[in-house]
């Protein structure tokens, strides 16, 4: 198991990993932005998983692999698109392009992550 999670924070997916949520840029002497790794959370458990998927385009129709990768994470977790995720369990790191929760009334609903990994 992963242990006890932080108060308050309840999961209705089954957590598989924890993550950190990692967030910010600065400037180099070039002027070029370049990401910090400022982690605002760790430690949060998460729902996390990869799959990939055959795409063909009208320009291009040879089929291709696009992997991707969609995470679960307790509602209430300060999560923004273009924040990073870091898996605390593979090292791997994930840009996030998408957040999303589903209205439920009956419960509090976990938020959806669309990511694309970058290591």
């Amino acid at each position: 198991g992963l242990g006890p999670l932080p108060r308050g924070c309840v999961m209705q997916a089954i957590a598989t990993t924890r993550v950190s949520i990692i967030r910010g840029t600065t400037t180099d002497a070039y002027g070029d932005e370049q990401d910090t790794d400022t982690p605002v959370c760790t430690g949060v458990p998460a729902s996390l998983t990869e799959q990939s998927r055959r795409v063909t385009s009208r320009d291009d129709p040879t089929p291709r692999i696009v992997r991707y990768a969609v995470a679960r994470v307790p509602a209430g977790t300060d999560v923004t698109d273009q924040d990073r995720l870091l898996d605390e369990r593979t090292g791997a790191t994930y840009i996030v392009d998408a957040t999303s929760s589903m209205a439920n009334p009956a419960s509090v609903p976990d938020i959806r992550l669309d990511l694309r990994r970058t290591t």
